[in-house]
């Protein structure tokens, strides 16, 4: 696995974020996206995604006229033509002050071989069914700093509101408001980003980009280091607000002390079918333990890197200020196959 396909601006990002320490690890973003940005996207035949989509609606204040109703089948993917259809109805419906999206339901998760995430904001790439292993078309908002990517880039990156219940849902949302502007203050205990290092080989290939083990104690953060191997490291994980790992299960991700606001997922191959296959994790097991959002890819995808979440680029970027949406989008190279879930707007390191 390298870099190869993208590899000068995975250097060029990674030095840009880590230039300087106060620029970087303490000060803010000047701007993220907010609630007057985002456009909601209700399922009207799916009972979970109207309970939800009001509820959020209603508890982030999206305004009325960014809000769209549509009519979609419940199940796990969608064919390139009811997509097209969705797709066309979204650009029809959204005015141009909608920077990004989310959509308020769990399946549809995927458009054949592609999410759909990735393919209501990048478009639909066919091809990639043809061999899901092969690269994937490289997606413009990896490493953006845009709080404003549709008037910037011409892209609105968008988010699954997807958990295992409604009840479970409503407490994910009530998490992600509760997390805002809430860390990297005088005064607040230091949080944790965990990163988790495994025998599982295939798994394992992020471990050589996690950053060094660090406190950065002005910013309010320390990057803890794990290795799964080691019996020694077995205490109980404390005030973690992001947490990443290579594995086709992680175990008890319900003990894991989760600040609210927390990122969280794995490397592994299917991560992003939600309902899950009965052999791997679901992303969605994560925010239904108490993490706030998360990402897996809803076809085999190999263990290419530039297909998950880079942990310099997601960890920095959430730190800057970012919302989950904008952290999770900027952190992916090939984000073809990979489904955001969670809570678009979170932001506790937001200002």
């Amino acid at each position: 696995m390298e870099y190869d396909f993208v590899a000068t601006k995975i250097v060029a990002i990674i030095t840009l974020l880590m230039a300087s320490t106060s620029a970087v690890w303490g000060q803010p973003t000047p701007t993220r996206l907010t609630a007057k940005d985002l456009g909601l996207v209700i399922n009207t035949g799916d009972p979970y995604s109207v309970a939800v989509g009001e509820y959020y609606a209603q508890r982030r204040g999206i305004p009325a006229d960014q809000i769209m109703r549509v009519s979609l089948p419940v199940r796990a993917s969608l064919s390139a033509v009811e997509f097209e259809t969705l797709a066309a109805d979204v650009r029809g419906r959204m005015g141009p002050q909608v920077q990004a999206l989310a959509l308020a339901w769990v399946e549809p998760y995927a458009v054949e071989c592609n999410s759909i995430t990735s393919a209501l904001t990048l478009g639909f790439q066919p091809a990639v069914c043809q061999n899901t292993c092969a690269p994937s078309a490289p997606s413009r908002l990896f490493g953006s700093t845009s709080a404003r990517p549709m008037a910037d880039l011409g892209l609105r990156p968008s988010m699954l509101l997807a958990s295992g219940s409604v009840e479970h849902a409503k407490a994910l949302i009530d998490r992600g408001i509760a997390s805002d502007q809430q860390l990297g203050k005088r005064g607040v205990p230091i949080a944790s980003a965990v990163f988790v290092s495994t025998p599982d080989k295939a798994r394992n290939v992020r471990a050589a980009a996690y950053p060094p083990k660090r406190t950065f104690a002005n910013a309010g953060f320390q990057i803890v280091r794990r290795d799964a191997a080691d019996a020694a490291d077995t205490k109980p994980l404390q005030r973690v607000v992001v947490y990443q790992t290579g594995l086709v299960r992680v175990p008890r991700p319900d003990a894991i002390n989760w600040l609210t606001g927390a990122l969280a997922d794995h490397l592994t191959s299917f991560g992003g079918v939600l309902r899950g296959t009965g052999e791997q994790m679901s992303a969605m097991d994560w925010l239904d333990a108490g993490a706030t959002a998360s990402y897996g890819t809803v076809s085999e995808p190999c263990n290419h890197l530039q297909k998950f979440p880079h942990p310099q680029v997601v960890l920095a970027r959430y730190v800057q200020g970012a919302t989950a949406l904008e952290a999770y989008w900027s952190s992916v190279a090939w984000p073809a196959q990979g489904v955001f879930i969670g809570e678009p707007l979170a932001a506790p390191f937001g200002r």
